[in-house]
């Protein structure tokens, strides 16, 4: 009886599994046919709406008792401190979304789980967990780092894996990388390749033979262990109970056997298209070796003729041309000798190529040449049509002539930073030809103008620390596709600046006029900016009209200039629905300005004289302020009045309060309830109210993620046991050190 109950026993198991994967729910099904979540960048601190933060309900201070919840808090946020978000760093848009404290980007995607990916989608997290495919075979196996098992292969050998032959190569027709090579040694070695390829197909195939005769082998044997079971199963049952299970054990074998069929027929389905695909790169490797012999010999011709002008000329010394990888290096030699290396694997990065040659120092691979710091003093001869990217930052070159790049016409993008070009060296003409030109880097020369004519295709342009002096009427007119335009570190001013300079810039999305001599905010600024940086200048005021074409700004940076609140007007941007972000800190303000624009997000103060939050100065706002850092000012508890904080305190996220003069924990902190960080170090707090961060009325847990004390006069023996009875983890609290008064 004892195979009989086995086998008994292993059908029921089988059942029992395949009830269960055919048993998951319609929504687990729907969420795992979902589509790869697509991620999206975006620049600064990210939106938090609607994010679910963990809540943990612990009301009572830890003791030994409360170790195991305080482990679990730690093992969570155990890299807590760099969570801090720095006032420095400007905020996107709205929709991002609250992850166990951790601020993510929308459409930002994340895995917090092996096997598990999330998505932030407009302030809520969606979450995928990956289920696997059910599995017909015998034999399964996980491997290493995947979430699904996968059907073991019956055969050793794989397709995808190369030969014990063909990983080391023969020794016999390895080539020596010094070895000059004739073309009659090529044909020979094309053809060696393909005996040796026969060779492997004749392998893979006796292969295959004997795998398929070790499945037979295993059939056979199954069958021969099958028919004893079943001879000793009729000696036991009666006759009615055999034809069941013999009629029960045929339908099984058809199942099986279909199944069988379905698996070999899936196998060979993916023998053949690994076979197609090897063919498709054996036939791309063949058209590159005959693509790269044709680029040698006309390399060879080429330089027979220079070989040949110099003989005649006598004034040229002979050089030798080395190829190595995708570099070329040239090196002085008494005669002209080409040296070729052996034909590299077709799934390299970058193919060889012959072309023209090119100073010590530069260096091209695929479709760029880089010349930096080669000690250059003027920029070199090329005639290399296909090439897109060149960069000769680092260097002494004074000069652009016409016809600079006559030979690389397709450039996209130049980098000239830090040479010594002036204005008079740079040929107006030298960029009018390169209609393919998208960005020009000019930074760090002793330009005194932009220069003109340049090619109506520049996307990008940057003339960051050079000596301009101003910007003339029409200078960027034919600029229409210009996004992004960069002049910091020069000597512009609102006299020297045409106020129909930026008219024409259409599509200008990006401007930084960071350390000039503005004393204003420039004229004319075109509808489309999105940023604007002034920072490091001589601002004195904001008018009335400074931002009224500009109605799509969404970040202003004002820091380190000479503003007070009194000196920006009232209607200055306060209708403004986009700009969600300014940046007023180190300077002269002495209270949070009034009137600041409705939908702002994220204001930065640091560095000021503040020492008032007026009332309701963030009541206007919608949805609402969230980032407000207000670090280095002059703020007490006389200045932050019960309502200074009214509008804000659904919205707020981060309030930054500390290197101030406060003496105790300002009023309305506990009704923040979206409040994560929360500053209030280096005061001079010393009366510690135990409802001063927690509600003894709410029995919500706080969502404060970090709170910073340290650096105060506070008694922590005064502490009572429930201050922080409402913060999910005491480890969130920093307390220590304190002054001693």
């Amino acid at each position: 009886m004892e195979p009989r109950v086995l086998l008994a026993v292993l059908l029921l198991a089988c059942l029992g599994l395949v009830l269960t994967q055919e048993g998951r729910s319609p929504r687990q099904r729907v969420r795992n046919g979902r589509g790869e979540l697509r991620r999206r960048g975006r620049k600064g601190l990210a939106r938090q709406q609607g994010a679910d933060m963990p809540v943990r309900r612990k009301t009572l201070p830890l003791n030994d008792n409360d170790h195991a919840g305080a482990a679990i808090f730690l093992d969570s946020y155990r890299t807590v401190q760099e969570m801090e978000s720095s006032y420095n760093i400007l905020p996107g848009k709205k929709g991002a979304c609250q992850y166990r404290g951790i601020s993510m980007f929308d459409k930002a995607v994340w895995s917090p789980k092996p096997c598990i990916t999330c998505l932030c989608a407009s302030g809520k997290v969606v979450c995928d967990e990956v289920t696997c495919p059910r599995l017909r075979c015998p034999i399964t196996i996980r491997p290493p780092g995947e979430c699904c098992p996968i059907c073991a292969e019956l055969v050793p050998n794989d397709p995808g894996e190369p030969d014990d032959e063909t990983e080391g190569g023969d020794p016999q027709t390895k080539e020596e990388p010094g070895k000059v090579l004739s073309k009659e040694d090529h044909y020979e070695e094309e053809k060696r390749l393909q005996k040796k390829d026969e060779e492997q197909k004749r392998r893979r195939k006796e292969k295959k033979l004997e795998a398929k005769r070790q499945r037979k082998l295993l059939e056979e044997k199954r069958q021969e262990m099958e028919r004893q079971e079943k001879e000793e199963e009729e000696k036991q049952m009666p006759e009615e109970e055999n034809l069941h299970e013999e009629d029960k054990r045929l339908q099984e074998e058809e199942q099986r056997l279909r199944e069988e069929a379905e698996e070999v027929a899936a196998l060979e389905e993916k023998r053949r298209r690994m076979e197609e695909q090897r063919r498709q790169e054996e036939e791309r490797r063949l058209e590159q070796e005959a693509e790269q012999r044709r680029l040698l010999m006309s390399l060879e011709d080429a330089m027979e003729s220079d070989s040949k002008e110099v003989e005649e000329e006598e004034e040229e010394e002979e050089e030798e041309v080395r190829l190595r990888g995708d570099v070329f290096e040239m090196l002085p030699q008494p005669s002209v000798e080409i040296e070729i290396q052996p034909l590299p694997a077709p799934c390299e990065e970058h193919t060889e190529r012959a072309g023209p040659s090119l100073p010590t120092g530069c260096i091209i691979s695929d479709i760029a040449v880089t010349c930096e710091n080669a000690k250059l003093s003027s920029i070199p001869p090329l005639s290399i049509p296909e090439l897109k990217e060149l960069s000769l930052e680092g260097n002494a070159i004074a000069m652009v002539p016409t016809g600079a790049f006559n030979g690389i016409p397709n450039l996209e993008r130049i980098n000239l930073g830090k040479n010594k070009l002036t204005s008079a060296g740079v040929d107006p003409q030298a960029f009018k030809n390169l209609i393919h030109l998208r960005r020009l880097y000019l930074d760090g020369n002793l330009l005194e103008r932009i220069p003109s004519d340049l090619p109506p295709s520049l996307e990008e342009l940057k003339v960051n620390e050079n000596k301009l002096r101003g910007i003339d009427e029409g200078l960027l007119d034919d600029l229409a596709n210009l996004v992004t335009l960069e002049l910091e570190g020069n000597m512009l001013s609102e006299g020297t600046v045409d106020p129909s300079a930026f008219q024409s810039l259409q599509q200008l999305s990006y401007l930084r006029l960071g350390r000039n001599h503005f004393r204003t905010i420039p004229q004319g600024l075109p509808p489309s900016l999105l940023e604007l940086h002034l920072e490091n200048n001589l601002i004195e005021e904001i008018s009335e009209m400074a931002f009224n074409q500009t109605t799509n700004l969404n970040v202003v940076v004002l820091r380190n200039n000479k503003l007070d609140e009194t000196r920006i007007a009232p209607l200055a941007w306060i209708n403004h629905r986009n700009l969600e972000s300014i940046d007023l800190s180190h300077n002269k303000l002495y209270q949070v300005p009034s009137f600041l624009p409705r939908s702002l997000v994220h204001l930065v103060l640091v560095g000021n004289q503040i020492e008032r939050i007026p009332g309701y100065v963030f009541a206007h706002m919608d949805p609402g302020i969230e980032y407000l850092y207000l670090s280095f000012n002059k703020l007490d508890n006389e200045g932050i009045d019960p309502i200074s904080f009214f509008g804000a305190f659904h919205s707020l996220t981060e309030l930054f309060l500390d290197h101030n003069q406060l003496t105790t924990v300002p009023l309305g902190i506990s009704e923040m309830r979206k409040l994560h960080f929360l500053r209030l170090n280096d005061n001079k707090i010393s009366n510690f109210e135990e409802e001063s961060i927690c509600d003894p009325l709410s029995n919500e847990d706080s969502s404060l993620v970090i709170l910073r004390l340290e650096n105060n006069f506070i008694n922590m023996r005064n502490i009572s046991p429930t201050s922080f009875s409402c913060i999910i983890s005491y480890s969130s609290v920093v307390l220590k050190p304190q002054k001693i008064k």
